[in-house]
Parts: C-alpha cells; structure tokens; sequence
C-alpha cells in the first residue's frame, strides 16, 4: 500500500511537473529575452522546410541542396545528412509518427514523395504519382502508417505504407471545384481529432475536410449497386454534403479583381492548428495572417449584406451556434439597415482607471497621428473590457485612419460591435457607413447614411455627411462602379473568369457558407515566396510568429494581436518557423543555407543585433512593399528607397476622411 501511494505521489508530481513546464515554457519575458543561440551549417542552398520529433531532441530540415538533414538541435550537431534522390528542391519533411523517429518522408518539386529509413540511409518509397511540386506532407498519430501531400496539381493524395501498391488515391481534388488552374499549398491535420484536414490552395479561401466522412461516402458508392455507372452528377459531387467547411477573410473575395489588376496573388502559403486544435492559423500569401476560430464561427459580415433579416433569436451575445451567423446588426433583405427609432443617449460603462489610463495613451497617440500604436492600446483595453463600446469605437476610427490592407475590414467589424453594444454610438453608425463604402459596398453604403440621417439629424447636413453623401453618388454613377457587377450569376466577389478557372455550382455554395476570422495580424510581409509559415508558440497558443520577405520575423501576441518582437532571422527572406514542443525555442530558416535556433538569452548577456528596434518602420515598410509593384519589389530588394508611397500606410493618404467634421474628428 505503501508502494502505490509513493508511485501515485511521483506519478501526480510528474505530471505535474511537466503541466508547469508546459504552461509556462513561453512567456512574456522570454519573449522579450528571445535572441540567437546557434545557427547549424550543412547545407548548401536555400533551407525550405524544418520538422521537430515528438520528444523535440531531434530536428530535421529539407533543402534546395536535395539533401535532408538530421540533427541534435541541443547540442548543435549534425546527427545524419542524406541525399533524398529527389531532383529538384525539397518542400516539406516530417517524420512517421509512431515509427521510432526512423521514418521521414519528403517531398520536393520534381514532384515526388520519397519515404526514407534513416538507420541506414536509404529511400525506400518513392511516388510519383502527382504531375506538379510538392508543397507540404501531413502526417497523423491516429494514422500511423499514413500521410498525405498537397500538390500544385490542384490535388490532395493519401498515401498507406501497409499497402504493397507504390500509388496513392485521391483524396481531395480541387480541380473538379475550382478548375484546371487550381494549385494547393499546404496542408495540416488536427492535432486533437486527426480526422480534419486543412487544406490551403489558390485564392483566399481555405478549407477544412473531414476524411472520415470522405472514406465513408465512398465506401458506400462502391457498396451501391449503381456503382459501376458514373453519371454527370456523381463527377460534379465527390464529396458528401458536410464533409467540407471553407473560412475566408470576410473583406477578400471583393478584393480580388483589385490585386489580380495589380498582379498582387492571394496564396494560402501555411496552414496550422492551435495545440488544442480549436483554432486555425493561415498565412495569407499577399495579404495578412488569420486566426479562425472553430468553435464559436461567424459569418463574413459583408456576404451577410445582401442577405434577409436574421431575427434576433439567432443572435445571442454577439456569437451563435457553429450552424449559425452572427453579424451584431439587423440586415433586411432590401439591403443595410440600422436599428429603427430616433437616437437617445445610452450610459456608458465607466473604465477601471488603469484602463482609463490606457484610453487616453491611445487617444494622445491617435491625436499625434501614431495609428498603430494607437490600435495597440484600444487592443489591450479591449482585451480587459471587452464590452466597452468607446473602445471598440475608436479603435475603429484608428483603424480607418492607418488604412492598410484590411483594415477598414476591421473598422467595420468594431463598429458594428460598438453598436451591438451601444446602439446608440454616433460615431460608430456614421464610420460604419464610411467603411461600407471604402469597402465598395456602394449601395450599402448610401442605405446606412440614409439610416444615420434619420436616427441623428442634427448630424444631417453637417459637412461629414455631406462630403460621404458626395464619394457615394459619385461612386453610384461611376462606369468603374458598373451595378451590373453585383448581378446575374452570384456575387463577383466569389466569382472567378474563364473557362480554366471557372468554379462549379457546389464550389459556389461551400464560398458563399464561408466563416470569417476572429484575429487579424499585421506587420510582416508575404508576397515572394510560397512557404513562408506562420505558427502558434507556446503551449497555450499564446503568440503567433510568421516570417516575412523582409529578412525578419514577427511575433505577436495571440489575444490582443499585438506586435511584441521582430528579429532578423535571415539575410533575405524567413520562410520557415517550427517551435519545439515543449521549450521556449524556436528553429527558423529561409534563403540562407543554415539553420537558425532561438531561445531565452540570459540577462548577463547583452542582445545581439538581430532585434529589430524599430517595429512600426519595419511593419509600415512591409505595408508599402505589399503594394508596390513588382518593379518597385525587385527595386526594395537591391536596396533602393521607394517616393510616393504614404507613410501612414498603403493604399490612400491619411486625409481621406478630414472632412468628416464633427462626427469623426477624433476618438472619444
């Protein structure tokens, strides 16, 4: 009895001990100690993709050198180097759960899959069966001798080691939803249910598979007696009804026709689940980096304009249930409508006084034009008092203010939860309207001032409603702004042009059913390369770091989505970043032929020059490269300064709303 009690209290201390170290293994102050350890030399081009083992004591890299390496991370030492037998460059590497740390697949841009036994070095897999590079491999712990590939050939394969056949099935083809020029770029399964697969592709939008239900469906096709006759229909729907659910940044889709004029591609380059798999980190080629949440989904706010009224039965505390939208505001089916019945004053919940103390900091930065640093602050008061509508309000204002790419998005959804919780916030309803418009919401737009109109007259005619009612009408009227474009056929927004790229019926259905995201983060710069990552650090999923084209990489915090460290990680481009699973330590690489390792520096020991002081500069720098074209990128690249772009941020100068008068001349 003795003996069991010693071996319960070790047991419980044990597991305890390691609940500690996983819950604080990433903090805020080893985030801020975060500095170069070591840098590990081997190979002999660009480093394209790094993998931990479950223990973290190994790390495996792929290379454009077509060579693979393993080694020991802690010590710094190259364990094994290998020639994969690929022929052009590795993409992706990951070791075969369940395998011993024995097996590691790669695949590469020959187009292959290769499986290797690293005890004796040699490559005892090799599948061809994909027709375009292989971007990322996907393995699972619930499918130990399984793993699948994303391809630019628009499809996703399964592969079964137990299999005596060298091929592998299709699971996913894009390309009979999304046409011929259709390109997947990674993949990633759910950590906590492995039967989820997300799959990012061509275009913004990014999709979530459950194979389980893919299996199942067509096991009972085969099963059918009708199963020897594939009819038009069967082609059009591979997948069963359910098995595929797509997120997309509500503010994107519209966007589209405006970045394909500009040559500006919208890549899904990464895709991850948090720890507890409840979340979904992409990074947005060309664009930001989004956090979805799976749990509590809400649907874009802008694909919910044109549609009827929800009543207010489905809306509960801003958020509904995964079948649901939630919108925060009454849409009716003839288009934008606020709330009916004129204006009266609504109390306003006062702030504790250190976050009153945090509102007027951002109130002076937002008076001294420093947009970002102002949006810093309203996040972290928000973060405190997430049911202040002031905060939500004038973060807005702030947002509209800065204007980089999506940010009016974001203004957009802080006004309509202003509203949600003041219904009477003046200044959110007239930005709303603003957003509406900057958003091309044209028709909407005028719908909302005319709404405002009547809930705040006194604010009628004044000069910022007369200066909006002027951009509308001329916008109405404009050929550029042709109404034809909302009609006939489905939204444009969701509509692609040519027979190559044409999209079927079901593919319409699954984008117009699409769930937007919950955090946006800003700062880096995603536009040259195909892999760059962003990822979760920490146990808890309580920052979010991604690489960028500038050299660098940026680390945020998850909940406030503020930047909080941005280091040099590479001489050109950080592509790759991979924590360890249970340590503060970070493992990145990019154009340069090494490996780079980060942890917690001692506070005897000063920091290296790899911390990028100036964030702001760095982030706005990243905004103006994001927009610029291409000959002004290859011109940042050799080094020459850009004239003629804003500093406040891309996409139109700081004084497109100073006529705004009374109603928007400052936060509140």
């Amino acid at each position: 009895f003795a003996v069991v009690n010693v071996a319960l209290v070790c047991f419980v201390q044990e597991r305890g001990a390691l609940g500690f170290e996983r819950h604080y293994h990433v903090t805020d102050p080893f985030i801020r100690r975060l500095g170069l350890e070591a840098e590990l030399q081997g190979h002999s081009g660009c480093v394209n993709c790094l993998e931990w083992n479950e223990k973290g004591d190994l790390l495996a890299s792929g290379s454009d050198d077509q060579h693979t390496i393993v080694w020991d991370p802690l010590h710094h030492k190259k364990l094994l180097s290998m020639h994969t037998g690929h022929t052009a460059n590795i993409f992706s590497v990951k070791f075969l759960p369940h395998s011993g740390d024995r097996i590691l697949i790669t695949g590469a841009a020959d187009s292959k899959v290769h499986v290797h036994d690293l005890t004796v070095k040699e490559t005892i897999h090799m599948f061809g069966d994909h027709t375009n590079r292989v971007k990322r491999i996907a393995t699972a712990p619930m499918w130990p001798n399984t793993f699948w590939s994303a391809a630019e050939d628009g499809l996703i394969r399964q592969y079964d080691l137990r299999e005596n056949s060298k091929r592998s099935e299709v699971l996913i083809d894009l390309t009979e939803y999304c046409g011929q020029l259709v390109e997947a770029k990674c993949l990633t399964v759910n950590p906590q249910d492995n039967n989820y697969l997300a799959v990012g592709a061509s275009g913004p939008f990014v999709r979530l598979y459950d194979i389980r239900m893919i299996h199942n469906h067509r096991k009972s096709m085969k099963q059918s007696p009708s199963a020897g006759v594939h009819t038009f229909c069967d082609r059009q729907k591979p997948l069963p009804d359910g098995a595929a659910q797509y997120y997309v940044a509500g503010h994107l889709p519209v966007k589209l026709p405006d970045y394909n004029n500009r040559l500006r591609v919208l890549v899904a380059t990464y895709v991850t689940f948090s720890p507890d798999g409840t979340e979904l980190l992409v990074n947005m080629g060309g664009e930001q980096v989004y956090l979805f949440d799976l749990t509590y989904k809400q649907r874009p706010y802008t694909f919910l304009l044109p549609k009827k009224c929800h009543t207010s039965g489905e809306v509960q505390n801003g958020k509904t249930s995964t079948n649901g939208v939630s919108n925060g505001i009454h849409l009716h089916s003839n288009g934008f409508r606020l709330s009916e019945g004129r204006a009266h004053v609504s109390p306003q919940v006062e702030l504790p006084p250190y976050l009153e103390r945090i509102k007027q900091q951002a109130n002076e930065a937002f008076a001294c034009q420093l947009w970002t640093q102002a949006i810093q602050l309203y996040s972290k008061a928000v973060q405190k008092a997430p049911n202040n509508a002031m905060l939500y309000g004038n973060r807005a204002a702030a947002y509209m203010k800065r204007k980089w790419d999506g940010d009016h998005y974001d203004a957009l959804r802080d006004c309509l939860k202003a509203i949600s919780l003041n219904p009477c916030h003046l200044k959110a309803h007239f930005r709303l309207a603003r957003c509406l418009f900057e958003l091309k919401y044209v028709a909407e737009a005028l719908e909302c001032l005319d709404d405002f109109k009547g809930k705040f007259p006194e604010q009628a005619h004044s000069s910022a409603c007369d200066a909006l009612d002027r951009d509308i009408n001329a916008a109405l009227f404009s050929k550029s702004d042709n109404a034809e474009d909302k009609k006939g056929g489905g939204p444009i927004r969701l509509r692609a042009t040519g027979r190559k790229d044409s999209i079927s019926e079901d593919e319409m259905v699954l984008r117009e059913r699409s769930y937007d995201y919950k955090f946006r983060y800003c700062g880096h710069c995603n536009t040259t390369t195909d892999i760059k990552e962003a990822n979760f650090f920490g146990s808890n999923a309580q920052y979010i770091v991604s690489g960028s084209d500038d050299g660098s990489f940026f680390i945020w915090e998850k909940e406030t989505t503020n930047l909080v460290r941005v280091l040099q990680g590479d001489e050109s481009i950080v592509n790759c970043l991979q924590p360890h699973p249970s340590y503060c330590f970070l493992a990145t690489s990019g154009i340069d032929p090494v490996v780079r390792l980060w942890n917690p520096r001692p506070e005897s020991e000063t920091l290296n020059g790899r911390v990028v002081v100036d964030m702001e500069g760095a982030s706005q720098a990243n905004q103006r490269r994001m927009n610029a074209d291409p000959l002004e990128v290859m011109l940042l690249n050799m080094g020459y300064r850009i004239t003629g772009l804003t500093s406040g941020g891309a996409g139109g100068s700081d004084d497109e709303d100073s006529s705004e008068g009374q109603v928007q001349c400052r936060p509140s």
